[in-house]
């Protein structure tokens, strides 16, 4: 039986209204954990991250990237340039040249996702398909995954131990796929229930059971994915040891409008979230009795959150602005700072000669 959590929450409102110029960040690797409150410990520590995080180049592979991921080593990234290809460069004496082009799909790729232990690449596209490509000898070759959907796929994530991986689709549905050694081929199990629009985004959970979907419904949600064959007992937690394949453990109602970006910490003890409604969502001990926190901000919407560590996250969106958050000595998720520096402005002319112009207009229409 699943439970559903509705808006019983704080809010905090933060941020700047002052414009910013826009930085490229380069990967984030994991921080160090903070033992105590992140809130005091966070600002200090990202004052000297932050410029060593800095990219020091732009490298700009196509007019419009669609999606893209890291090779495992950081030495290579795929990325698909808003088409039906995925592009993989690799980075040699401080230039990336192009080595590898993968052609087998028909439409844009909407995600890609490369496995850090087993040196493998997952795609989805809106051609409804989806495709493992394994790296043998100089070549990527694909294999088909059956994923049986009806409207395009839009997201795609290994699973931790990269025994599965979870496909979102525009069919309001969730694929998880595994592979069968007998038919040397990838499979699909589908969550069809609950989702009342497109899946936006998957997450899992360090568990390598629990999945987390977010959709334009406005709903963030936890499923199990628990296969016979696939999964051990082993693997799983007690939270989980009676859940079967499709169930759905948790529903979030936190948003009013559409949701996006959804990680769990490297724990899996915190669920992260954001909304279009320029909000960002933290839930602790997701289950029958989750605890969430909602922090407001006056800035455009995130798109994407990432986990640097159980204390940190970084929020990214249409600011083009990286947004640091953390815990206070309470647990209180709070905005800590930007990760570009904010330029501060002046009164804007234009605003100044629209006033005028309105003015002198009020004037003519008395005097007339």
């Amino acid at each position: 039986m699943g439970f559903s959590l509705r808006p019983r929450v704080e809010n905090f409102r933060i941020g700047s209204d002052s414009s910013l110029e826009f930085q490229n960040y380069g990967h984030l690797s994991p921080a160090r954990s903070d033992s105590g409150g992140a809130g005091a410990k966070a600002a200090p520590y990202l004052g000297g991250e932050a410029k060593k995080m800095a990219a020091i180049a732009v490298h700009q592979f196509a007019q419009s990237i669609t999606c893209h991921a890291w090779s495992p080593d950081r030495s290579m990234i795929a990325i698909c340039p808003n088409n039906n290809e995925v592009h993989i460069y690799r980075l040699s004496q401080e230039k990336w040249e192009k080595v590898h082009v993968l052609q087998k799909h028909d439409q844009i790729i909407s995600g890609i996702d490369w496995s850090v232990k087993s040196n493998k690449i997952v795609t989805a596209s809106h051609d409804r398909n989806s495709y493992v490509w394994n790296h043998e000898g100089s070549e990527w070759l694909p294999t088909l995954v059956i994923l049986r959907l009806n409207r395009a796929a839009l997201c795609v994530q290994w699973s931790p131990k990269e025994n599965k991986f979870a496909v979102g689709s525009g069919a309001k549905t969730v694929c998880i796929c595994y592979y069968e050694q007998d038919n040397n081929w990838w499979v699909s199990k589908l969550i069809r229930k609950r989702h009342e629009s497109s899946v936006t985004s998957v997450a899992w959970h360090p568990n390598n059971i629990f999945v987390a979907t977010t959709s334009t419904d406005g709903k963030c949600r936890v499923f199990s994915t628990f296969i016979k064959g696939v999964d051990t007992n082993l693997g799983r937690s007690s939270s989980s040891s009676d859940s079967k394949f499709g169930e759905q453990i948790v529903q979030l109602d936190l948003s009013i409008s559409w949701a996006f970006g959804v990680k769990w910490s490297p724990s899996g003890k915190t669920l992260a979230y954001v909304g279009h409604n320029s909000m960002i969502y933290f839930v602790d001990d997701v289950g029958p009795a989750p605890l969430a926190q909602n922090v407001a901000l006056r800035d455009l919407p995130l798109r994407d959150v990432l986990f640097i560590s159980e204390k940190m996250v970084i929020g990214v969106g249409f600011d083009c602005n990286p947004m640091v958050f953390a815990p206070d000595d309470r647990g209180m998720w709070t905005f800590i700072r930007f990760l570009d520096e904010k330029k501060p402005t002046l009164a804007s002319p234009k605003y100044g000669s629209q006033v005028s112009a309105l003015l002198f207009f009020l004037l003519l229409v008395n005097l007339i």
